[in-house]
């Protein structure tokens, strides 16, 4: 089955709903297919989340089998911190806080936040790759995919 496809998570082109995944929005959409162009075929997963939500956006097959037995929403709670921990950024460095990286054996996850009052969390991973990643310009391309689609677009169901 083809990754984009995988019939939990998102699919371009189904109607708007999935089987059993998220409601596609065309934000959402674009999202993906954002980073399906930034990273192809090394993009691994794409989650979204808020305080009170989250959302898979795409699994590539391998990752979703990897994390069958793999408690997602508590995985996903836990970088929620990251709406604490910005705000300690923000007051003890000169510059503006605009990602998280953190490296795996054979993989890179980002974690960022979008919109007004850092309302959207997003959590990428991206498999390593011999360049590396360029992740300033990953960081642009989600500004663009927010400012042209707008966050209602982006956002996940409350839970």
């Amino acid at each position: 089955m083809d990754s984009f496809t995988h019939p939990r998570y998102h699919r371009p082109n189904d109607g708007g709903r999935s089987s059993e995944g998220p409601v596609v929005t065309t934000g959402k959409a674009a999202l993906v297919t954002t980073l399906r162009e930034f990273a192809g075929a090394a993009l691994r997963d794409v989650h979204v989340f808020t305080r009170d939500g989250h959302e898979a956006l795409y699994l590539r097959d391998d990752v979703a089998e990897n994390l069958e037995d793999v408690d997602v929403a508590r995985y996903i709670d836990n970088e929620r911190y990251g709406y604490v921990t910005r705000s300690t950024y923000e007051g003890l460095h000169y510059a503006t806080y605009e990602f998280t990286v953190r490296g795996f054996e054979s993989f890179y996850q980002v974690r960022t936040f979008l919109g007004e009052a850092d309302r959207l969390g997003v959590l990428i991973s991206i498999d390593r790759a011999a360049g590396g990643v360029d992740f300033a310009a990953l960081q642009d391309r989600l500004a663009d995919v927010l400012d042209t689609h707008g966050l209602e677009t982006l956002l996940p169901p409350a839970e």
